[in-house]
């Protein structure tokens, strides 16, 4: 059984300095095989003790109990500032609380309903721009980059990735992502706030281009909104409501921290997960085929109720968020003393939820390394997920676009699987890294086989037309779907 592929571990003990390069060129190579094992482990350095806990009880405790008494490490703050300003992603306290009450209302059940259209579209456009490369060998992550760009912007402020604006956001963004880390030196060092950061200078410079282009767009739909002429997308919801406690609304600067969270969180994060996927996909055919055999029932133009039939669709992205969970680590900061395992937490510690590590867990998983979707049909892997499946996070600071990427990923997928028939290139395998999100070191590269000739994907007015279900291979005059 060939495993997905999965990044070498450094030795039990190295240098401090060993260690910070390191885990400034890939945080999960940096660490040792022995937390795939470990129950919690603690990192000493002259600057700071951090603790990496796997123990589901412990996870629990700093994410769902006691969320307040460990809040956001501002050593993650460091890294990100330049882009994400005050987000939601990075606030703690009341700040946060205020922003999650005006944000959450954007993504409930039903407004993720009326998102489908755009979702849908964004699909067809990315299988049409991948059919330009049929048969050639690629590099999976642009195309599913540019998708899941596309659908940000198109749920968002209602324009396709073609938008100039949109355009050149993404372009930038694909910059940023190239220089800045998770983590950069300050992170690290407790230096006083009005010390440089050490952001590199192309870090600094593209942060500013891309926030200066979502000011432009956030004001602009400040206008619109005004005169009465706004679409109605999440863009409109979150800037039309108010906070319920203070009646408060996001003025352009708070909107534009906003924003840059929901790109960086709905674009990067999906993007990664949607290529990986990808991957699997293609490293196993046979599952493949199941996929493409399932997508045959979604028919000719369908509306949101046909996301609850791409059950093993589901399981496979599933599954793809366990191997390569985008965000692999989350840092929280305890407050007040703590013991941990019978270790005691001096306040100020760095506390580390490694999603990486929790969910390829040996005593958690069965066969932790193995992609298999099928596990997900399981009492056992259904246990395994209530307390290590962290895609997302949990408890209170849960992602608030999870629903979102669980609707937005399978769809995508369903759409390029039904078209092509992905393959990996010979000698191209991914090494998985970790800088903003978990991405291939040298690209995903796998060749799209058409399954039937571009003639039958006929575009209509009505959402794009789709090729008959009998057309797939294994549809519906073949098996009967998975």
């Amino acid at each position: 059984m060939t495993l997905p592929p999965k990044p070498p571990s450094r030795p039990d003990k190295v240098s401090l300095w060993r260690y910070l390069r390191l885990f400034r060129a890939d945080i999960l190579s940096a660490q040792p095989a022995r937390l795939y094992r470990a129950w919690m482990a603690e990192f000493r350095t002259p600057f700071f003790r951090s603790y990496l806990c796997n123990d589901p009880q412990l996870i629990d405790l700093v994410l769902k109990e006691r969320p307040a008494d460990f809040p956001k490490s501002d050593r993650i703050r460091e890294g990100l500032a330049p882009l994400l300003g005050n987000s939601v992603f990075v606030t703690n306290g009341e700040v946060w609380k205020r922003q999650r009450r005006i944000i959450d209302p954007a993504f409930e059940g039903g407004r993720l309903r009326d998102t489908f259209p755009a979702m849908w579209e964004a699909s067809l456009a990315a299988r049409d721009r991948l059919m330009k490369n049929a048969s050639q060998e690629i590099e999976i992550e642009q195309i599913t980059s540019h998708a899941a760009a596309d659908v940000i912007f198109r749920t968002l402020f209602s324009i396709p990735i073609e938008h100039k604006v949109a355009a050149e956001v993404f372009t930038q963004f694909r910059e940023y992502q190239r220089t800045q880390p998770l983590l950069n030196l300050a992170a690290f060092l407790p230096i006083p706030k009005w010390m440089p950061r050490f952001h590199r200078r192309s870090t600094r410079t593209t942060a500013k281009a891309i926030r200066a282009l979502i000011t432009g767009l956030t004001a602009q739909r400040m206008q619109e909104i005004a005169a009465g002429t706004a679409p109605d997308d999440l863009a409109t919801k979150i800037m039309t409501t108010a906070d319920p406690v203070t009646g408060d609304r996001f003025d352009v600067e708070e909107m534009v921290d906003q924003v840059a969270i929901f790109f960086l969180a709905g674009h990067e994060t999906s993007a990664s997960a949607l290529a990986w996927a990808l991957y699997l996909l293609a490293t196993h055919p046979e599952v493949q085929e199941r996929v493409a055999e399932e997508v045959a029932s979604l028919g000719e133009t369908p509306d949101f109720s046909a996301v609850s039939r791409l059950k093993f669709t589901r399981d496979v992205f599933r599954e793809a968020l366990r191997l390569y969970p985008p965000v692999p680590m989350m840092v929280r900061e305890n407050t007040c003393p703590e013991t941990f395992r019978g270790r005691s937490v001096a306040p100020g510690a760095q506390i580390v939820i490694s999603p990486w590590h929790v969910q390829r867990h040996e005593r958690i998983w069965t066969n932790p390394d193995v992609f298999d979707p099928d596990r997900w049909q399981t009492e056992a892997c259904r246990h395994a997920a209530r307390e290590a499946w962290l895609p997302f996070s949990a408890g209170p600071r849960v992602c608030t676009g999870a629903g979102f990427a669980m609707i937005e990923g399978p769809l995508i997928l369903a759409v390029l699987v039904q078209a092509f028939r992905f393959e990996p290139v010979a000698g191209k395998v991914p090494v998985p890294v970790a800088h903003l999100t978990v991405r291939a070191k040298d690209g995903i590269w796998l060749r799209p086989v058409p399954r039937f000739a571009f003639s039958k994907y006929p575009r209509g007015a009505a959402g794009g037309g789709r090729p008959p279900a009998s057309s797939v291979d294994g549809g519906a005059d073949g098996p009967p779907a998975a």
